[in-house]
């Protein structure tokens, strides 16, 4: 009998020794559903000159306070040096870390980090090209592009990104050894997701099949996939949860810097979400890194008030909200990726705090998120409601540098409202009128 304890045992133990130990996590983390998801854009090169990951860790209670659940790390990957302009976007190893950037065991702890803050985070991935002294260029010539009358591999047309080389998707092998370097993100990182560069330029059938492994090898973990691109065919053949919203950005441009009339944005709404699947989100913006690198939004949209009045009217008609690292403080020039710039992030502490109301309306409030959308077109003041089973709120922002009129819907007039953003009771008559750049979110007591 002895004997047959010892054996049992000592089987017990040998199967214990065998099995894998689980990798680390946090128990009570729960990537927020896509509908809920407020993001926040990273770019290490604005928060210090080199180990830049461990100073975005440094800065985690700071960031999570905004109401950010999700963080989006741009590239960290080491950079290219042939043909190469120092973009993060130009990479030569898709495995590894730059050490402008840390280690990656310092990524590791950056997601650590996140997820004892209840934060998400992804990471960006490049797929449509590489860096010209990525060693596939050698081993695998005929992972690229070629000039069909020189032979020659090519950099991605049509654009001038003269610093990289095309991939070449009619290679399997190469779609092959994509996919793997980016489950070695999902597996041994842990990461939660993907934010794909220059999505429209891959083959939809692509990420298709690399976003069914990905979500595969997470298991029991989700995956949240957002697509740098604005094609109905990230969704429908894809398999991305969400796209951005190019066009949207657009209009707001025309509205607040061309004078075309505030409904022009509930027009633009409605043309992105119309061919939409159910469930899927359109991330909306009023900048990120490649527009600030043109002009950041407190000059974008003409001033500070400008650049609020913007957000508002971009995060609450349909969700997707993200945040620029660095426009919560109101960077006021120009953000070159290419380069360390450095942010003052005591600056604007009273911007920063408007940003945090905001995003804490967006998060206690299902309904100015994802709620049901009704419309009141006018020419200067953008007014629309949104509710749901148990909310109601009224939004009005003034997208003119001028004082401006609004006329107040007929179901809401005579109403005593509260101001969400002031905390006070309004009493609403048959309009109002809104200082420059001015908004207004109220929600109805329907008791």
């Amino acid at each position: 009998m002895k004997k047959v304890l010892t054996i049992i045992c000592s089987a017990v133990l040998l199967l214990t020794a065998c099995d894998p130990k689980p990798k680390e996590t946090v128990a009570d983390f729960q990537l927020p559903a896509v509908d809920d998801i407020a993001m926040y854009q990273v770019n290490p090169r604005v928060f210090a000159p080199d180990h830049s990951l461990n100073a975005v860790a440094a800065r985690i209670d700071s960031i999570r306070d905004l109401g950010v659940n999700v963080m989006w790390v741009m590239p960290i990957y080491p950079i290219g040096i042939e043909k190469g302009k120092n973009s993060p976007y130009c990479i030569s190893n898709y495995t590894a870390v730059a050490p402008e950037f840390g280690t990656i065991d310092d990524f590791k702890n950056l997601a650590k980090v996140c997820h004892e803050h209840q934060m998400a985070i992804i990471l960006d991935w490049v797929a449509n090209h590489t860096a010209w002294d990525h060693p596939w260029l050698k081993e695998h010539p005929d992972w690229y592009t070629h000039d069909e009358e020189t032979d020659t591999i090519i950099h991605p047309r049509p654009w001038d990104w003269l610093d990289v080389a095309d991939l070449n998707y009619d290679s399997r092998d190469m779609r092959r050894a994509m996919i793997d370097a980016m489950k070695f993100w999902i597996t041994e990182v842990g990461i939660d997701g993907f934010r794909c560069d220059v999505a429209d330029g891959v083959p939809a059938d692509f990420w298709k099949e690399a976003i069914d492994e990905l979500r595969q090898a997470a298991q029991p973990r989700k995956i949240v996939m957002l697509a740098e691109g604005k094609n109905v065919d990230n969704f429908t053949v894809g398999g991305f949860d969400m796209n951005y919203g190019w066009d949207f950005k657009d209009s707001l441009l025309h509205v607040f810097q061309n004078g075309m009339p505030a409904e022009y944005l509930i027009e633009a709404d409605r043309a992105e979400y119309e061919n939409l699947p159910a469930g899927k989100v359109k991330m909306r913006f009023t900048t990120n890194h490649d527009h600030s690198t043109e002009a950041t939004p407190v000059v974008e949209f003409t001033n500070e008030r400008g650049s609020m009045a913007a957000y508002v009217a971009t995060i609450f008609l349909h969700g997707g909200a993200l945040i620029y690292g660095s426009q919560e403080v109101g960077y006021p020039t120009p953000i070159n990726f290419f380069h360390y710039v450095p942010v003052d992030w005591t600056a604007n502490s009273s911007l920063y705090q408007e940003y945090k109301a905001l995003i804490h309306l967006y998060n206690e409030h299902p309904a100015l998120r994802k709620g049901q959308l009704t419309t009141y077109p006018a020419q200067d003041v953008l007014v629309f409601e949104k509710s749901d089973a148990k909310e109601r709120f009224l939004v009005l922002v003034n997208v003119r540098n001028n004082p401006s009129e609004a006329a107040i819907p007929e179901q809401w007039q005579g109403k005593e409202v509260e101001d969400e953003m002031l905390d006070r009771d309004v009493e609403l008559n048959t309009s109002i009128t809104l200082a420059p750049y001015e908004y207004y979110i109220l929600e109805m007591d329907e008791d």
